[in-house]
């Protein structure tokens, strides 16, 4: 039902841009190069071999997601398609209009993100047997070079070791990707796809969007949960990818000072850069859930930093012995009382 031809077209679009200016430097190689010391650092070893690093475009960027976002939408689309079958004679016209909304609305979305990221370790959760792919989106890397006025090797480097961090997370603990998969399989499963009788028992009704924006607006994803079992998904999926990303975090700049040659001041810019945005750019980001983003970042690298200044990389990697190791929100604010499950002594039996 969903148009993805059209949502191709509307995110090239709101991409602005498909050039890929020259870094002045090889990323790929760079990637390559740190690869090994990241691996030491962090004691994950890769299954198999890191996917090699690519410089790319916004659209290229988008367009893997986009292929991606295709396959975690397909089952809520189906639902909603059965739905609209019910729909009688309106049927047709519902799920035109439906489809092409929606390609729309993923299409802006996805645009407007290919503007942001720097990098991405890209796969689909959904999708097992798809390649992974190490992306590194040159334009928006320029842009944030000359924004921080950073030394360009040195913030490309510290670029590479966070996108590697993710590569050696998802090919080196191998239940990973099939947690976030059946945590996000669990959520889509339980969204409730209604095709409503309209006043006076006319057009089917969707939804109301600006209800759900407002809502969405008012307390993120959170607010659209409408079950203590969609809580429940969604509270570790949370966890979960703060975790991942807070990881992430924390090796970069653990690594900075023997990797990054001009490393002074660049978590202190970055930070600055995802904080200051004018008003309007905060509202989207909002509204599209990056804000959920930027404190998955600060909660769970303030984890990992609490956790590595007590115990070293060492107790921080309990984390990746099981999904039950995992911490929870709670525990992700509170440190110390993560440490003592994880490290508890069964009881004798």
């Amino acid at each position: 039902m969903v148009d993805w031809g059209i949502a191709r077209q509307i995110a090239r679009f709101a991409a602005r841009s498909d050039e890929i200016p020259d870094l002045g430097v090889d990323l790929p190689a760079v990637a390559r190069e740190l690869e090994g010391r990241v691996t030491e650092f962090t004691g994950l070893r890769p299954a198999g071999p890191v996917p090699p690093g690519e410089v790319v475009g916004r659209v290229e960027w988008a367009e893997a997601n986009l292929t991606t976002l295709s396959g975690v939408l397909d089952p809520v689309v189906q639902r909603l398609e059965r739905r609209l079958d019910a729909a009688g004679p309106f049927a047709g016209a519902l799920r035109l209009g439906t489809g092409v909304t929606l390609a729309a609305e993923v299409g802006l979305v996805t645009g407007y993100m290919s503007q942001r990221v720097l990098g991405q370790y890209e796969l689909s959760l959904l999708a097992p047997s798809s390649p992974a792919r190490l992306l590194f989106v040159a334009p928006n890397l320029e842009r944030a070079v000359h924004e921080l006025e950073a030394d360009r090797e040195s913030f490309l480097r510290w670029v590479a070791i966070h996108e590697l961090v993710h590569a050696l997370q998802f090919g080196g603990v191998p239940w990973l990707r099939g947690h976030l998969a059946d945590l996000l399989r669990g959520f889509l499963a339980t969204v409730d796809v209604r095709v409503e009788r309209g006043a006076a028992g006319g057009l089917p009704a969707l939804p109301n969007p600006l209800d759900l924006v407002e809502r969405f607006r008012e307390g993120g994803l959170a607010a659209l949960v409408q079950t203590s079992e969609q809580r429940g998904f969604i509270e570790r999926l949370q966890a979960t990818m703060a975790m991942v990303e807070g990881h992430a975090e924390h090796v970069m700049d653990a690594l900075a000072p023997a990797l990054v040659p001009d490393h002074q001041g660049l978590r202190e810019a970055m930070d600055a850069r995802r904080r200051n945005r004018s008003a309007p750019e905060k509202i989207l980001q909002r509204l599209l859930g990056m804000d959920m983003k930027l404190r998955q970042y600060e909660l769970g690298k303030a984890f990992c930093d609490s956790v590595a200044a007590e115990g070293g990389i060492e107790m921080l990697n309990h984390a990746w012995e099981s999904p039950a190791a995992l911490p929870s929100l709670h525990e992700l604010e509170n440190p110390r009382e993560w440490t003592a499950r994880v490290t508890a002594t069964p009881a004798a039996a």
